[in-house]
């Protein structure tokens, strides 16, 4: 019979938090439990206090070799994105670059099947989603992704489509105006600014030993999935503590941005109708910012998924309270129902909008 086991665990002073989130936490582990997720991180964070937990499924069917606590290390997938807007929306506060020009001002546009459209991109049709292009050409950490060609699904600044292509895009226009790679970007930018220590866009040595497997939904280890090149997208790698340390501070608190950008980055650009096909109950009040999506103007958040790893951050800026989990099985995104249910007292669109 599997068994939850809480491996670390701590509050910090002040006053308790509300019952309905000590509620919710404390059935987490059932629906850990419920889910078969081997490894479970999470953080909760309010300005009464923080709660950091790790949960393990105990289950002979996993096999995990790396000792488990508060340090191991979990792909973010695409919780990568947000730490990447932020480091842009730095850069607009010091005129490195502006979020209307077209980002063909600044790098090269030879993978695009049509040059035309390509060099109507702008760093706000990336970050909100609105290039037009696919998620992927091909599979971004094969061998022929570098090269491979890109064909936009619809017109630029048309309609919302979720792309990892729009912000590699990006990213290339970033690494060439500051002439360094993405990581020594984003370690000067955030991880040394907000103490993370142990998150990379490239594998860390460290890593050897603190990055969990991941495990399908056959329950199979699938290994700790190296990236072969750095990409603001989806490589990210980090722990639950890090990560929410920067929504506390670079995104709840707006340190390092000006008010403006700060304010930039929470506006709404367009609603996110996830299939342009095929509209959805759930789809009327999501939209996308800069960098990450909103539920009316109420919730805000960011889901990751990498297939075998599973992430998701909710920030609720009016009572400055903030959620985050990593998980490391193909099945990590199955307790979002009851599990959202509980922590916001709301009928959230979330988990429809990402399960189906």
């Amino acid at each position: 019979m599997a068994v939850m086991l809480l491996l670390t665990g701590c509050q910090k002073s002040g006053s308790p938090v509300s019952p309905r989130v000590v509620n919710a936490l404390a059935d987490l582990p059932a629906f850990v439990d419920s889910c078969g997720i081997p490894v479970m991180q999470y953080c909760y964070f309010s300005p009464q206090g923080d709660i950091h937990e790790v949960l393990r499924h105990r289950d002979a069917a996993f096999d995990i070799a790396e000792p488990i606590d508060g340090q191991s290390i979990f792909q973010a997938a695409s919780l990568s994105k947000p730490v990447f807007a932020y480091i842009v929306m730095r850069m607009v506060d010091r005129g490195e670059i502006d979020l209307d020009t077209p980002i063909a001002t600044y790098t090269d546009i030879e993978r695009f099947d049509d040059p035309e459209m390509a060099r109507r991109l702008t760093p706000r049709m990336v970050l909100s989603h609105q290039t037009g292009l696919p998620n992927w050409a091909v599979s971004p950490s094969s061998d022929e992704w570098p090269a491979s060609r890109i064909a936009f699904k619809y017109p630029a600044d048309s309609c919302f489509a979720y792309s990892g292509e729009g912000y590699a895009f990006l990213q290339r226009a970033v690494e060439a105006i500051r002439e360094a790679p993405l990581d020594a970007i984003a370690r000067e930018e955030v991880f040394d600014r907000f103490n993370m220590p142990t998150t990379s866009y490239d594998w860390l040595p460290a890593y050897d030993t603190l990055a969990l497997a991941g495990f399908n939904r056959d329950g199979e280890n699938r290994g700790q999935g190296r990236h072969p090149r750095a990409n603001c997208a989806y490589t990210l790698r980090t722990n639950a503590t890090e990560y929410a340390r920067f929504l506390q501070n670079a995104l709840l608190k707006g340190e390092g941005l000006s008010k403006e950008a700060h304010q930039a980055m929470f506006t709404q650009q367009v609603n996110a109708q996830r299939y342009a096909d095929r509209p959805r109950d759930c789809d009327s009040s999501v939209f996308w910012c800069l960098g990450f999506g909103a539920v009316n103007e109420d919730y805000y958040w960011h889901w990751g998924d990498n297939g075998n790893f599973k992430a998701l951050w909710l920030l609720h800026p009016a009572t400055k309270e903030g959620f985050v989990y990593f998980s490391n099985r193909a099945t990590g995104h199955d307790l979002l129902y009851p599990f959202l249910k509980e922590l916001t007292g709301k009928d959230l669109p979330l988990s429809d909008w990402i399960l189906n």
